[in-house]
């Protein structure tokens, strides 16, 4: 994995915030994917409730057969497809257009989580979509997808019941860019300062090269620990299993001496068009000054990491440069030199916009 490109620090986010919304009279649509055409994915029949993801119309045709198949067998359709222009209501933000839902039946987290289950899982099991959700791409991790993405973080489990909540259903991880919903995860940079005699600081960061056999970016450089956030788990406490899973830096450690420093968020489509808004919460562990770094060095466990090294800034800022890092981790990078003070609107012309794309909202409001 190598390339001879220097991309600057508005190309990497370019790599990993990809998607641009552009809504008309007419529907919703991807301008960076030649127009394709989107359609608003509905918690209920009823538009007042919130837009939880985006179909493409591959999906959307699917869906139709869904419904068909669905009749066919004697069981109730799962989909309401308003597509037809005779069939568009006022969306949720004005405008009219194509929309999908889940039929009114489908009222409760436990009902849309077995529908989905099944869906899925069929989908696995016939190879539909399987550069997605087949076998060889299937993470049996169930991912929590809530009313409104940038609300509360419940779960029946925490709160002890399953009215009234955020939390809307749960679904197998691989299938959630299928139907372009909200997912979230969380990443950690594990560094040292050190103080030179000319005043200035020599960072370095614990850095992963991405096991081979992963289903995504094999052999990328990684973030110290990153992983999703499993449904019923808070955002801390997946930090700390990922951390002994991945990393083998014990439980102990990480509570005492994580910091929590904000999130980024962006709009990625990968390669084959598959639609995938992510938002991603932060955190550092700066080793202390004079101690046993032992603890804080981190080593593979689970086999999804080759193995880690302690990089240099200067080498960092080479392997960002060449896209040799996974597009999102590339992002954290990008946020850690901005935090500590290694990009400034003085030495970075794009400043800006690179705050705000660390930090962009989907175009959540033209959904």
């Amino acid at each position: 994995m190598s390339s001879s490109r220097k991309r600057s620090f508005l190309d990497i986010v370019d790599m990993c915030d990809n998607v641009h919304i552009r809504r008309d009279g007419t529907g919703l649509y991807d301008v960076s994917y030649g127009s394709e055409v989107l359609v608003p994915l509905y918690l209920s029949e009823s538009t007042d409730t919130a837009v939880i993801g985006l179909l493409r119309p591959i999906i959307v045709e699917q869906l139709k057969l869904e419904n068909m198949r669905s009749v066919q067998e004697g069981l109730q359709e799962l989909w309401s497809l308003r597509l037809e222009p005779s069939d568009f209501v006022p969306l949720k933000n004005g405008t009219v257009g194509p929309s999908v839902s889940f039929k009114a039946w489908l009222d409760t987290p436990a009902k849309r989580t077995a529908a989905m289950q099944e869906l899925c899982e069929r989908w696995r099991d016939t190879g539909l979509f399987s550069d997605v959700c087949g076998p060889t791409k299937w993470r049996s991790e169930m991912y929590p997808i809530y009313a409104d993405p940038f609300g509360l973080h419940d779960h029946p489990l925490i709160a002890g019941h399953d009215a009234g909540l955020n939390y809307a259903f749960e679904m197998e991880r691989s299938a959630c860019a299928l139907f372009g919903l909200v997912t979230y995860g969380v990443h950690m940079s594990i560094y040292d300062e050190i103080a030179q005699e000319d005043g200035q600081r020599s960072l370095r960061v614990w850095v992963p090269t991405r096991a081979f056999t992963k289903p995504t970016f094999p052999g990328h450089l990684d973030n110290t620990v990153a992983g999703g956030i499993p449904s019923g788990m808070s955002m801390f406490e997946s930090l700390v299993k990922e951390c002994m899973e991945e990393a083998s830096i014990e439980p102990d450690v990480v509570r005492k001496h994580t910091r929590a420093v904000g999130s980024i968020s962006y709009f990625f489509r990968t390669t084959k068009g598959w639609l995938q808004p992510e938002i991603e919460y932060v955190y550092d562990i700066v080793i202390p000054p004079a101690v046993d770094p032992a603890p804080f060095t981190p080593r593979p466990l689970d086999g999804e990491v080759e193995s880690f090294e302690f990089m240099s800034h200067d080498k960092l800022l080479r392997e960002l440069r060449a896209g040799l890092f996974k597009p999102n981790c590339g992002l954290v990078i990008l946020d850690l030199f901005i935090r500590l003070g290694c990009i400034t609107p003085d030495n970075e012309p794009d400043f800006m916009k690179i705050i705000n794309r660390l930090h962009g909202s989907f175009d959540y409001d033209k959904w």
